[in-house]
């Protein structure tokens, strides 16, 4: 076979360079994720060349470009090596990763092999039954000098997991048809996971040419636009290449260019993800984890966390394409060294993500959309299997609208999980079904941390169509009255920084409320200020504790929530009380119970009755007392003895007066100077210790 020959044809090795500049040597078979080529040179140190490559054709074929050999005398990773067409050098910045699909045996591994001198089959079981059977990776450098990752998939049915495992986060496809074959049910499958998921563009390479007659060629071609017609590669271009003859391959290169030049390039949004897709051990290294990175960069020195283990990991190298760097960029694949973890304790679908940044789930909801040519409808209950990012995991769906979604429709589903993962809104997936194994449906997700729904409920039917309008964060926001911190509700989005006026909201410093529970707190914390002043007109205000508990926010929530509501002109806050701006404290005039506790007060200056006596002569209650106090027309010093505002300052004066006259002063001077009695003197000249007017030594007083 035209597989086997092609992967027979390449047994030579290559000397690389480890994530932590360490050389040594691995069959060129090894995967591009691990070990990087030496330098930048085309033709690395220590590599067999095969004879078809030893004229000095760069191994990047099809490019149309020849390399020189590394100039060793620069020392390594400083190689002067650059294409001869306009001498641009091989390092760019990476940001695009391609996948192949079809079926098995149609030459995706070999055409793979062709474009870039890498052999994907990595599995000794690989080499000896000439299949793929897990995922491949390779790179490669377009005529544009674009660097894409490459992800070879298996073909065969029983690898499909493996294969919806590498598909996720790809820029475009290549679907590889062998012109001797045609489209077969693999083909198909593979089709129609990729328009489930979505991918944004990609072509047909219409392998094995070599092997058939024109009108044989001519007449597969014709199956494969008809088969495209209602898939999301509708249109696409049909390539002929034979990874024989290279007949095609740089026109192959030459697409690949022209669809990725179009590609809307993946944007760093400050919450990087990198759902695992493999994990291995490498010998003097550790352990190192491989997938494709979107959303945002990491860099060496990164402490990571792993979702949903918890576990926390800390980088210690990577590479992006086979070379080393410092610094990750989105959308490229990655090989990461990390230390925390150990091989075995890493499964394929756990997801490398800054601490804090992402949250696991056992519950999504999403708008489920079931294949057209499905056999079977989508019934409410069933047992699936669902395929996010690099995780495969069993779950129920749970109909929202009806008890079952027939071939070709949509509808919102919620999926009930067999243990946690990790996702964020916007995510696709695909559903399949375990018996008879089959791809059933796909979508987006539109809530990955949902409250249990009840069916059949339009309230929910709106806003979950809401969110599937563009929503996501404003709806996320509606399911917390109490206000959300901006950070747990990223976790559950994949949007940047909350705009707070696009989103109808109200944001104070990390919080945010969604503007109906602003309103609604804003509210009911004025219904309550209102009753308050009400019940207790002498009182300035609610203690802020209060005011808390009865908000029911936690901490954290009112301190913010009060101070929009401070900022906005709501409320005012002195002497931690809160009260409405038009809350003023209403003493009465004339003959009411306060003027009355001041004259009993004042008829003896500084021999005024006991404040209970004086509170009881003249019916004051202690709310009379505490606005006196307030606003300063008596002064309470202990719990028996209050002055009223001229005697307090009276006695002041006179204190000052007497130590600064005679010296240090007795409370018994005091008293026969004040004509009172000891109680309150007493009373006094504690007070203004307190107030640190005097200073008691000994027996005496002396002034501050």
């Amino acid at each position: 076979m035209v597989g086997q020959a092609g992967r027979a044809r390449r047994t030579g090795q290559i000397g690389r360079v480890g994530v932590g500049g360490r050389r040594w040597v691995t069959p060129r078979s090894g995967p591009s994720d691990g070990p990087a080529r030496a330098g930048r040179a085309c033709f690395p140190a220590g590599q067999r060349i095969a004879p078809r490559r030893a004229s000095g054709a760069c191994p990047h074929r099809g490019s149309g470009l020849l390399h020189r050999r590394q100039d060793r005398s620069q020392g390594r990773g400083r190689s002067a090596d650059r294409c001869h067409r306009g001498g641009i050098p091989r390092r760019h910045a990476v940001s695009f990763v391609i996948g192949t699909a079809g079926h098995i045996d149609h030459g995706k591994s070999t055409l793979i092999t062709a474009l870039t001198g890498i052999d994907p089959d990595r599995l000794a079981e690989e080499k000896r039954r000439g299949m793929t059977i897990d995922l491949g990776f390779a790179h490669l450098e377009l005529p544009s000098g674009l660097e894409v990752g490459v992800v070879d998939v298996p073909g065969h049915a029983r690898f499909i997991r493996n294969m919806l495992a590498g598909v996720h986060g790809l820029d475009a496809v290549i679907l590889v048809v062998a012109a001797d074959e045609g489209v077969r049910p693999q083909t198909l499958e593979h089709l129609q996971i990729i328009d489930l998921l979505e991918v944004p563009s990609g072509l047909v390479a219409l392998t094995k040419i070599d092997l058939v007659e024109a009108d044989w060629q001519q007449m597969v071609t014709s199956e494969v636009v008809s088969t495209l017609e209602k898939s999301v590669l509708s249109g696409a271009r049909i390539v002929p290449v034979s990874a024989v003859t290279r007949q095609g391959l740089d026109e192959l290169l030459a697409a690949l260019d022209g669809i990725l030049a179009g590609a809307k390039e993946r944007v760093d949004l400050g919450r990087a993800r990198l759902p695992i897709d493999r994990a291995f051990t490498m010998s003097g290294f550790g352990t190192v984890l491989t997938g494709t990175l979107v959303d945002g960069v990491l860099s060496v020195g990164d402490e990571l966390e792993m979702v949903p283990q918890g576990r926390t990991v800390r980088v210690r190298g990577l590479q992006q394409h086979g070379r080393k760097v410092d610094v990750a960029s989105p959308g490229g694949r990655l090989a990461v060294n990390v230390t925390g973890v150990e091989k075995d304790e890493v499964a394929r679908g756990d997801v490398l993500a800054p601490p804090g940044t992402l949250s696991s789930t056992r519950r999504l909801d999403a708008m489920v959309r079931v294949l057209a040519d499905s056999p079977r409808s989508l019934r409410h209950g069933a047992s699936l299997t669902l395929h996010t990012g690099t995780v495969e995991i069993g779950c129920r769906a749970i109909l929202l609208e009806k008890d079952s979604i027939e071939p070709g429709a949509q509808g919102w589903v919620q999926l009930y999980l067999e243990r946690p993962v990790a996702a964020r809104a916007d995510d696709r997936f695909v559903l399949r079904m375990p018996s008879p194994s089959l791809t059933l449906a796909g979508g987006r997700f539109a809530d990955v941390a949902p409250r249990k729904h009840p069916r059949h409920d339009a309230a929910v039917r709106e806003s979950l169509e809401r969110r599937a309008a563009g929503s996501v964060l404003a709806e996320e926001l509606r399911k917390y009255p109490r206000g959300v911190t901006v950070a747990s509700l990223l976790k559950a989005t994949l949007s940047m920084e909350a705009d707070a006026d696009t989103l109808g909201a109200r944001r104070i410093n990390d919080w945010l409320w969604a503007s109906e529970h602003w309103r609604a707190l804003s509210q009911r914390i004025t219904d309550e200020l209102a009753a308050y002043h009400a019940a207790h007109p002498l009182r300035p205000g609610m203690p802020r504790e209060e005011m808390r508990s009865r908000s029911g926010l936690p901490p954290a929530a009112f301190a913010a929530a009060l101070r929009g509501l401070i900022d906005d002109g709501t409320l005012q806050e002195r002497d931690g009380e809160v009260a409405l701006p038009s809350h003023h404290v209403a003493m009465e005039s004339g003959e009411g119970p306060a003027s009355r506790l001041v004259e009993e007060l004042a008829r003896d200056r500084f021999a005024p009755p006991s404040l209970v006596e004086a509170m009881q002569r003249s019916g004051a209650g202690v709310e009379v007392v505490r606005a006196l106090e307030r606003r300063g027309d008596l002064v309470r010093l202990s719990d028996e003895v209050a002055f009223t505002r001229e005697a307090y300052a009276d006695a002041v004066a006179l204190v000052k007066e007497m130590v600064e006259t005679q010296g240090p002063i007795t409370v018994a001077q005091l008293r026969d100077r004040m004509g009172a009695s000891r109680r309150p003197v007493l009373a006094l000249l504690e007070h203004l210790d307190a107030q640190r007017i005097t200073r008691r030594v000994g027996d005496a007083r002396v002034l501050r």
